[in-house]
Order: C-alpha cells, then structure tokens, then sequence
C-alpha cells in the first residue's frame, strides 16, 4: 500500500474534513452557507438557484486552477492525493449548499452524513436501503434527526466503503499529484464523480 492509497478510514478522516471546510470556508472561498444564500437572492425559487449551482459547478468548479489553488491551501489529515481531497471538498460543499437551500441544518450529524451518501451518486438509494432508510417522504428534516447514531454510522461506513471503491475504480487515487489535465479540467477525476449526477442524487435526497 503506497502513502498515497485509500482505505475506509482515510476516506472517513477526509470526508469529514471536506465537510468541516465546507461549512466554515478555507481561505477565499465561499462557505456552503454564504454560497447557497448567494444563489438564492439570483433566482426565483429554491429549484432554479440548485440547477443553476449544479450548472455552475459542472463548468467552473472543477477547472485545474481551481484545484491547483485549492491544493495550496489544502493541509490534509491524512496522506491522499490532494486532487482527491479538492474534488471532494469542491463536491461536498455543492451538496451541503443544496442542503442549506433546502432549509436543512449543516450542524447536525445526521445531515452531513446524507451529504456524504449524496456523494455516491446513483448508490445512494442502494446505501441507504442497506441502513433500512428509504429515500423519499422519510427524509423530511425532523424525520432525518430522528435517526439512531448506530445508523448513522452503518450509512457512515457503508459510505466509504462506496467511495474507496469508486476512486479506486478510476485509477484517480494511485495518480498522485500528477493528475493528467484535460482542457484545463482535471477530465479523469470530475468525470468519475459525475458532478451532474451527485447534484441532481442531492436535490432528491435533500427534498
């Protein structure tokens, strides 16, 4: 295993680091608080400022300079790729964002996890079944604090169990820094989290 190789216990360490950065802002960047309230004075209704941010962060909020300058403000606590740890901040800030528009507490536990399962894109539904919750009406905001810490801990685990697997897949972990830039966007990383696709699992799952 090479320093920079996922387990689930790295990917739990940088998940909750991304989430803690996301909240509270890295340094010249907009928190997912200060983001979401900024999208929602542009738009109409709560739909139109989510699509409009998913649009936005499909086309701006992956480009390697933004990554690359992410990456100096980056100290992470763990030994990963930092282009990793930027797609996963970049990615979890958009969901929390959405989560926040959507009149959801970014404080509690049981939300930054849902946060967490929106990263898995299409599997969420399937992480969620295995921890016996159905999407849907049951995650109505006073439903989602109802839920027992032990299952949350199940979707915790489950969650990076998905992730470690998906970053694996694509070969993106074992790159290091040397991340092939595609057109100025990091190609191989964004397209294996599928933005687009983790946007549209938020807005269902934060509903």
């Amino acid at each position: 295993m090479s320093k920079n190789s996922l387990t689930e216990s790295k990917m739990t360490q940088v998940l909750d680091w991304a989430y803690e950065k996301a909240v509270n802002g890295l340094p010249g960047t907009d928190t997912a608080v200060e983001l979401a309230e900024n999208y929602l004075s542009k738009h109409t209704s709560v739909d139109n400022a989510i699509d409009s941010l998913i649009r936005w962060q499909n086309a701006k909020g992956v480009t390697s300079g933004f990554l690359t300058g992410l990456g100096g403000l980056i100290t992470l606590p763990v030994a990963i790729p930092a282009n990793v740890a930027s797609v996963m901040y970049v990615q979890i800030r958009m969901i929390a964002t959405i989560a926040h528009m959507r009149g959801y507490d970014l404080k509690d536990d049981q939300v930054k996890t849902f946060v967490f399962v929106c990263l898995t894109g299409q599997a969420a539904t399937d992480v969620l079944k295995q921890a016996g919750v159905k999407l849907g009406t049951a995650l109505a905001k006073e439903a989602i604090k109802k839920i027992p810490g032990e299952v949350i801990k199940t979707i915790n685990k489950a969650v990076g169990i998905r992730l470690v697997t998906k970053f694996g897949q694509k070969g993106i972990v074992n790159l290091g820094k040397a991340v092939p830039l595609v057109g100025g966007v990091i190609g191989g990383a964004v397209d294996g989290i599928g933005t687009n696709t983790i946007g549209k699992t938020a807005k269902k799952v934060f509903s």
